[in-house]
């Protein structure tokens, strides 16, 4: 048989539009993501990070996914009973917002709809997105069992969050109550303390004279005190002036009252230890209704709270004539009036730290208001507790438990309601007549004489409920709940370990007492090539979707997969995703010239071991090797390390030395060694193509179809294992000292710049007995990469006078320089070289001969010509004493 003459369909070119097409509907329709069902098998289950159903998917969700997927795909074909569940987040006040943007270019506002019809609308806007992610979990491969997908608003999910809430309620643990909170004016909902982002914004300090009521009081000479304010537009609801009561400056003045400018409004000036005698002048403004250490300073002392701010940012009627006007325009007309009321000392302009709202990006205000809370202290010590037992949470990398115990050690009363419509309704009643609240799984039996509560809970209220809300639970009987809770691995990005990971594991621990997974896998972010953070403002975002269009799914994963080591960040690049696909088609087409030559071979069967050479033995022990490597490194989460292992077998062992010196014996007339070749070659290829399946899924699948195998899809076929009769110290030891001689001749060649076709003369010394049968019982391999004319071993072997040589472990490798070169041109060449070093020479000595030279120049130039001479008078001896050896040698 020829090389390459059995027909198969597999084009010269790796397109992975042709080979994606229809795959992924394939493994739907053949159901090969279920569960097994096999009750002896060992459960394995992922919950997927829910998407929120507010766009499309970005990269950062692509290498989300793609590492799931690679740990289930794995799992599954390990022959554990495995079971990824997929699902979406509602995502309240995102989608929202979303659709509040969509009707505001309608003209139109969710309150002309009404609750009703505006839900509706979101659930339109739900049903759309929510298709356009199953298209995109398509194209990326992923093997989810839809047939148990979730949404957070689903009926048997909404049952879990009602029982939740009920239960905190009932244990104490929810309470209802008015508290400073983050409030967003453009969304007018509260948020929790880890959506508000804090960013550097430009502002002032306006420093503002509040009168003594007493106009006998006076302090450093004045009659008035100094106040220094970020946000003057809050003094409306000033209640006090606060000092603190060790700070002896201001002793005297404690229980005197100052005039509020403006609204002339008299207030105490009171004692109290939060007041930080370092920072400014020491004394600062109260405002309970408008600053959450303000609010504790004012429960304190009894003060009142005076809300200045309606829930858009309007100033409102406590604020007098500014009643009406926005927050940021009021303050301009204050700082006017203050000036024109000659009690504003100063503006100084400052850059300080603001929150911003994750979602809609105008500045938080800390408002008053009226909410749901839970106190996290026993919750989160409960959680922490829990890190001390054998069924904690094993954090990957290590590290990031230090900051999940950090923010449960300082976790405070998480605010949970929402002043939203797209969400869970929270499972509270008020009576209309008496104001009883009723809380319960259902509405009271007479709802017409109860209102319920208008506010829906916090969006991670629900999500920490998805490792066993999607399993079932409260139906602690429900199959899934008993057979995958808890999960086994949850994969997120490091960002969101107290939004999400955290609430999980104290849910998770109060309501079954178990943890919600055993591991949890924690990546970086998708920066771009330049390492920035990818963002609408700076237009560097990718598509997925267009990557794959250009590369495919599989050169996406690849790339994702070997990005970075677990926690760290990856920076996105179109050249290291030309590299993934460069990689692809060289396994393409390996696998082209594997099956081509494999005749009629109906299996991959290894021959007898007694019939394998050198190669075999060596390449069946290098893929055990990797085998093992990559299975342990998949184990720990370092699909990186696991990726680079896979690499170096396939592209070096595999694609450059095996199958090429597999060619010749397939051209050959021996049919059993040919046979017993194939089988290598197929075996080999399987394996490799079954290692490669969970990070590459559509490419691998392809090519092991088109191989003489048993199976139907490699989705669900065994995982490679390590065979110990394939271990073989000896033979890696032979094959790497054959693999460096024939490197060591090539390199040789490539430096005399001759032909690596033309037949030379070799010579090897070496002491070693055994090393120089390794290498005559594999001359067939020598003659093919070599090409010897004469090869000499042993310890015998002298290098000629003119020899370029090469060093190897235990031998030294020898080529006549007659074999390589011309010797006539060689010694031309060499005569002009030394030519031009005699002229160099000469010009440094003229020039460091010239005393004007040596006595004016820098040190260090003239040092610099000293080594250049020296350095061309070195050179020249050389080349003398070269071109003297060739000469000899040719008498």
């Amino acid at each position: 048989m020829d090389l390459a003459d059995n027909e198969i369909n597999m084009p010269t070119k790796y397109d992975p539009t042709a080979v994606e097409a229809g795959r992924y509907q394939q493994w739907l329709d053949e159901g090969v993501f279920k569960p097994s069902g096999d009750k002896k098998a060992k459960p394995y289950s992922i919950v997927l990070p829910p998407p929120n159903v507010t766009g499309k998917l970005h990269l950062g969700h692509a290498w989300d996914t793609t590492l799931q997927d690679m740990i289930i795909r794995q799992k599954r074909m390990q022959g554990y009973d495995t079971l990824w569940m997929p699902g979406m987040d509602h995502a309240g006040i995102a989608t929202q917002a979303k659709v509040e943007g969509k009707l505001r270019e309608q003209g139109i506002s969710r309150y002309d709809l009404g609750r009703e019809k505006f839900v509706k609308e979101v659930w339109d806007w739900t049903d759309e997105y929510g298709a356009t992610i199953h298209a995109q979990w398509a194209k990326l491969g992923l093997s989810l069992d839809y047939s148990r997908e979730r949404f957070t608003l689903d009926e048997g999910f909404s049952k879990a969050v009602r029982k939740v809430f009920v239960e905190l309620y009932n244990k104490g643990l929810i309470y209802r109550g008015e508290y400073i909170i983050n409030w967003d004016p453009q969304a007018q909902t509260a948020l929790s303390d880890i959506e508000v982002i804090h960013q550097d914004d430009q502002g002032a300090f306006y420093h503002v004279a509040y009168p003594f009521v007493d106009s006998d009081v006076t302090f450093n000479g004045n009659p008035y005190i100094e106040i220094a304010t970020t946000r003057p537009e809050t003094m409306f609801g000033d209640t006090a002036v606060a000092v603190n009561p060790k700070d002896d400056r201001y002793k005297d003045l404690v229980g005197k009252e100052v005039i509020v400018p403006l609204v002339n409004r008299k207030i105490p000036i009171i004692a109290d230890p939060y007041v930080d005698m370092e920072f400014g002048t020491g004394m600062v403004k109260i405002t309970p209704a408008h600053d959450p250490n303000d609010f504790q300073v004012g429960n304190r002392h009894d003060l009142e709270r005076i809300n200045t701010m309606n829930p858009d940012a309007t100033m409102n009627e406590n604020a007098g004539k500014y009643n009406g006007m926005d927050r940021f325009e009021a303050r301009k007309a204050i700082e006017a009036d203050l000036e024109g009321a000659g009690v504003l000392l100063a503006v100084n302009p400052i850059t300080h730290s603001v929150g911003h709202s994750e979602r809609t990006g105008v500045q938080v205000e800390a408002r008053l208001s009226t909410q749901w809370f839970i106190k996290m202290k026993p919750l989160a010590e409960m959680a922490l507790k829990n890190q001390e037992t054998d069924d904690k949470v094993n954090f990957v990398p290590e590290r990031f438990e230090k900051t999940f115990t950090q923010w449960m050690e300082n976790a405070h009363d998480w605010v949970i309601s929402r002043q939203l419509w797209w969400g869970h309704r929270i499972p509270a009643w008020y009576n209309k007549a008496t104001g009883e609240t009723y809380v319960g799984m259902e509405a009271p039996e007479d709802p017409e004489n109860w209102e319920q509560d208008p506010d829906v809970l916090d969006t991670w209220f629900s999500s920490g409920l998805w490792p066993f809300g999607t399993m079932g639970w409260p139906d602690i009987d429900s199959p899934d709940y008993k057979r995958y809770f808890p999960t086994s691995t949850l994969v997120t990005g490091y960002d969101i370990i107290f939004f999400w990971v955290s609430r999980m594991i104290f849910q998770s621990l109060e309501f079954t007492g178990k943890r919600p997974f055993e591991n949890v896998l924690l990546h970086g972010l998708i920066r771009d090539e330049e390492g920035r953070k990818m963002s609408k403002s700076l237009g560097n975002g990718i598509d997925p979707m267009d990557v794959i269009a250009k590369y495919g799914a599989d050169a996406l994963r690849w790339f994702l997969s070997n990005g970075s080591t677990a926690g760290q960040d990856v920076r996105f690049s179109y050249t290291k995703m030309d590299a993934a696909w460069n990689f692809i088609n060289k396994i393409w087409n390996a696998s082209r010239f594997v099956i081509m030559n494999l005749g009629e071979m109906t299996k991959p069967t290894l021959p007898d071991q007694s019939e394998w050479d050198l190669a075999d033995k060596w390449i069946l022990s290098r893929l055990n090797a990797t085998v093992k490597q990559v299975t342990d490194q998949f184990d720990k989460f370092e699909f990186g390390e696991a990726g680079r292992c896979l690499y170096n077998f396939i592209w070096n062992d595999f694609c450059d030395w095996y199958i090429e010196m597999s060619k010749a014996i397939l051209t050959g007339d021996d049919e059993q060694a040919k046979a017993n070749k194939q089988n290598v070659l197929a075996y080999v290829l399987d394996q490799t193509l079954r290692l490669l399946h969970p990070i590459m899924p559509f490419v691998t699948e392809e090519i092991w179809l088109d191989m003489p195998h048993v199976g139907e899809s490699l989705v669900v076929a065994d995982y490679p294992v390590a065979h110990p009769e394939f271990d073989n110290d000896i033979a890696e030891q032979n094959m790497t000292s054959v693999i460096d001689l024939i490197k060591a001749v090539r390199n040789i060649r490539a430096e005399a710049n001759a032909p690596m076709s033309t037949p030379i003369d070799l010579g090897i010394q070496t002491d070693n007995a055994d090393l120089a049968n390794v290498f005559e019982t594999n001359r067939d391999y020598l003659d093919r990469f070599i090409h010897p004319k004469e090869l000499q071993i042993g310890p015998d072997v002298t290098a000629p006078k003119l020899a370029m040589t090469a060093e190897i472990t235990d031998a030294e490798i020898s080529v006549p320089l007659n074999e390589l070169v011309d010797l006539n041109e060689e010694a031309d060449r060499l005569q002009k070289d030394i030519v031009k070093y005699e002229s160099e020479v000469a010009r440094a000595e003229k020039k460091l001969s010239n005393q004007g030279f040596v006595a004016k120049a820098p040190e260090e130039v003239v040092n610099a010509e000293r080594a250049k001479q020296a350095d061309n008078e070195a050179k020249l001896a050389a080349t003398k004493q070269r071109l003297q050896d060739l000469k000899d040698a040719q008498n």
